[in-house]
């Protein structure tokens, strides 16, 4: 069902405060806090002692206290005291590898031994000056590989964002989708089109006539576990498109971090990274509020999507040639998951 080992996104490192964290992640129950040297930290959201979810307590000076009888935990998983008792018998619980960059918290579910950091993906924005982030988290009802679809199929604009970035010319231009290694990417080029309200307002931020003709382009990458980077933009029609000056053109890097909650519910870490105008902060908060409403409009159809799958199991699925983004990634989730299956059982 998940790729376990991999690395996910967690959470915000601005959600660590000084209170544990509780969040489920590929149906483990954890809970993340700061130790004394501010750095994250995740073990099993159980304590040892009764089974109380430790995320109920508080931190004290980097140390998890537990919120039922005030069992203190360890950054190692091994329980340190108790309050008048006894605890050197207590059986630690599971700790797993953290990272925080590019302001997440990411985590490793599967085996500890094989977690290395290069195996975080590389964001061009992080720690580029040229480049401006901002983004939010949803929590949606849905299987994440619902999500992936959904990301990897962009024909839904047309219907679903027909406000703000839908137009007929998505369904009339044909997308090209290709695997190399593990990457899956869709591509679709549309010349010489009226750009959508939203990127009308991009173009006007960026000084350039948003009723000039643009051509668009969206890239759509996926990468296991369950990423899904998003190229996009316009730039006025016959400067190359994606090939365009920067005078000539407004693009950014749709980012969906998807991770898994349980088999029908997931953690969406949504944003755009720019690479125009950085230093406007007001900039960053509309693209963000206008993504923000966007994505709410597929979480309504992922959710029903769900709920219709859910009561009617049986149902066979049909794939078209639109499909065929997601059901390339779909293969290569299929192949990580059977090859870690193997690999367990072995």
């Amino acid at each position: 069902m998940f790729i376990r080992n991999a690395w996910y996104v967690a959470a915000a490192a601005a959600e660590l405060t000084d209170a544990p964290l509780g969040r489920t992640v590929c149906q483990q129950p954890l809970v993340f806090f700061r130790n004394a040297a501010g750095q994250a930290v995740a073990l099993e959201d159980w304590c040892p002692h009764r089974g109380a979810p430790l995320s109920l307590g508080w931190v004290v000076e980097g140390r998890l206290i537990c919120g039922y009888h005030g069992l203190e935990m360890g950054c190692d998983g091994r329980t340190v005291a108790m309050p008048g008792q006894r605890v050197r018998g207590f059986s630690p619980i599971r700790s797993f590898p953290v990272v925080e960059y590019a302001g997440f918290v990411w985590i490793w579910p599967g085996d500890p031994a094989l977690a290395h950091r290069e195996a975080l993906p590389k964001l061009p924005w992080v720690d580029n000056d040229g480049w401006a982030f901002g983004g939010g988290l949803y929590h949606v009802r849905c299987d994440y590989r619902l999500m992936i679809d959904n990301l990897m199929d962009l024909t839904h604009e047309t219907y679903v964002h027909a406000d703000s970035i839908g137009q007929n010319e998505i369904d009339e231009t044909p997308c090209s989708t290709q695997t190399v290694g593990d990457t899956v990417t869709t591509s679709r080029v549309m010349n010489d089109v009226t750009a959508p309200p939203f990127w009308q307002t991009a173009m006007q931020a960026h000084g350039l006539d948003p009723s000039h003709r643009v051509d668009r382009w969206q890239v759509c990458r996926f990468s296991p576990p369950s990423h899904v980077m998003i190229e996009v933009g316009v730039a006025l029609a016959g400067y190359g498109a994606r090939q365009a000056p920067p005078e000539a053109r407004v693009s950014s890097m749709v980012v969906d971090f998807i991770t898994p909650e349980n088999a029908d519910s997931i953690w969406y870490f949504w944003g755009m990274a720019r690479d125009y105008r950085p230093d406007d902060h007001a900039l960053t908060e509309r693209i963000k509020e206008g993504q923000g409403r966007i994505f709410g409009q597929d979480i309504q159809v992922l959710e029903r999507q769900q709920a219709n799958l859910t009561r009617w199991p049986q149902r066979r699925l049909m794939s078209l040639n639109i499909d065929s983004g997601s059901v390339m990634a779909r293969r290569i989730i299929d192949r990580f998951v059977s090859a870690e299956q193997i690999e367990a059982a072995a």
